[in-house]
């Protein structure tokens, strides 16, 4: 008899398809913000340097809000935190064009915008999702609902380019902010059953759905394969944070023109979604750490190859193609392996807690960048560092305590 908590695979597919589009939404207001960098420089005079450094509060805060808004949907359910996080998102994007000093700024985009996001983001939309889909689904349901985020990058970059670029940067503004309260009607179906409650965890090893949140996470932090997820996850921020921050500023110093950054974000957004489809459906069938591994490994390959290509158009599309195939794709491995480690009960804030790593590496990430160009007048130091980090992140990885993946049997037909 199935379990009175087992979804029906329409009601799952609409339970995926609902959370990928929210995080289709929040995560492609937080992607775009490089686009907006020079026209706020513009429009306040506040310098490169103010704007980066608001953007970076943003990206910790982000990361911040997300196991705490983790833990709060632990216990009361997705919805009611999607809901204000939707709110706080559109307030924040809308009064960012009404705003003249850094420190106005660092309310509006640095805490406002950045935690209404993280509201909608992985942590807590993962975690609802795989609490209430079989162990061998939550893979392919954390890589399907990562492209969600991805394709709002491919979507939003070029849109609101387009925007800016026709009608002004606050209308653009003003646009995403009324788009982002979209996302409450689509968390109905995240809403949460009692029963998910009482769901006994499939992994052997997790700790019984009866322990509390502050033993579970005291037992996690004494782990270090959750930790060595932590300091390569902290990696994974600060590249993208850099470059989502940075990239339009890049394009520009090789006198390129602004449409060349949209559509690089584009397209890191569009191959990012074959990328988190393959890392999901992959985390099924190898083991997630080796996933990781090849994952950070490529990124410092591609970043050296970058820097010795001509600085063409072509050279930043084909960079973006093929940065894009890993640049979210680490989320489906990373919740993958937090999960086998410590169950589903507590995902959300377990999850979260290394999305606030990330985040710490994305402030690092678009604060220093700002500071390297104000220095230098480019980003080669930063490219380097990308490069250093990314093989560090590759080999700390490697020891990550994970089960080999057993092989499925294969059916032999009867005589």
């Amino acid at each position: 008899m199935p379990n009175q908590t087992e979804l029906t695979p329409r009601a799952a597919w609409m339970l995926m398809l609902a959370a990928a589009a929210i995080l289709m939404i929040t995560m492609g207001a937080r992607q775009t913000t490089g686009l907006f960098v020079s026209p706020i420089n513009t429009s306040t005079r506040l310098g490169i340097v103010s704007i980066s450094f608001a953007i970076a509060i943003g990206q910790f805060v982000w990361g911040a809000a997300q196991p705490v808004f983790g833990a709060i949907a632990d216990k009361y359910g997705s919805v009611r935190v999607i809901i204000a996080g939707a709110v706080m998102l559109a307030v924040g994007t809308a009064l960012t064009p009404f705003m003249h000093s850094q420190w106005s700024l660092m309310l509006t985009m640095g805490i406002l915008s950045a935690a209404g996001a993280g509201a909608g983001s992985f942590s807590i939309l993962i975690g609802a999702t795989s609490q209430r889909l079989p162990a061998e689904r939550r893979a392919f349901a954390a890589g399907f609902i990562n492209a969600g985020g991805s394709f709002g990058q491919f979507v939003f970059a070029p849109l609101m380019q387009a925007i800016i670029s026709t009608t002004g940067w606050v209308a653009a503004m003003l646009t995403m902010a009324v788009t982002t309260l979209f996302t409450i009607p689509l968390a109905w179906p995240l809403r949460k059953r009692a029963a998910t409650l009482s769901m006994p965890s499939s992994v052997p090893s997790a700790e019984p759905a009866s322990i509390g949140l502050g033993r579970q996470i005291r037992i996690a932090l004494r782990d270090p394969s959750y930790l060595c997820l932590h300091a390569g996850f902290f990696t994974c921020g600060f590249h993208i944070a850099f470059l989502v921050t940075h990239l339009p500023g890049e394009v520009a110093l090789c006198s390129l023109p602004a449409g060349v950054s949209a559509t690089a974000l584009a397209l890191i957004g569009l191959f990012n979604i074959a990328g988190s489809l393959t890392a999901g459906a992959l985390s099924s069938r190898y083991r997630m750490k080796h996933l990781l591994v090849l994952m950070y490994a490529s990124r410092a390959v591609i970043i050296v190859l970058y820097l010795l290509a001509p600085k063409t158009a072509w050279t930043f599309y084909i960079f973006a193609a093929a940065l894009g195939f890993t640049w979210l794709a680490t989320v489906p491995p990373t919740a993958g392996l937090v999960g086998k480690l410590f169950g589903t009960r507590y995902l959300a804030t377990l999850f979260g807690l290394t999305l606030l790593s990330h985040q710490i590496g994305g402030f690092f990430g678009a604060w220093l960048g700002g500071l390297s160009f104000a220095r230098y007048g480019d980003y080669t130091w930063m490219w380097y560092a990308d490069i250093v980090l990314a093989a560090a992140a590759a080999l700390v990885n490697l020891p990550i305590r994970e089960a080999r993946i057993a092989p499925r049997p294969v059916a032999v037909a009867a005589p």
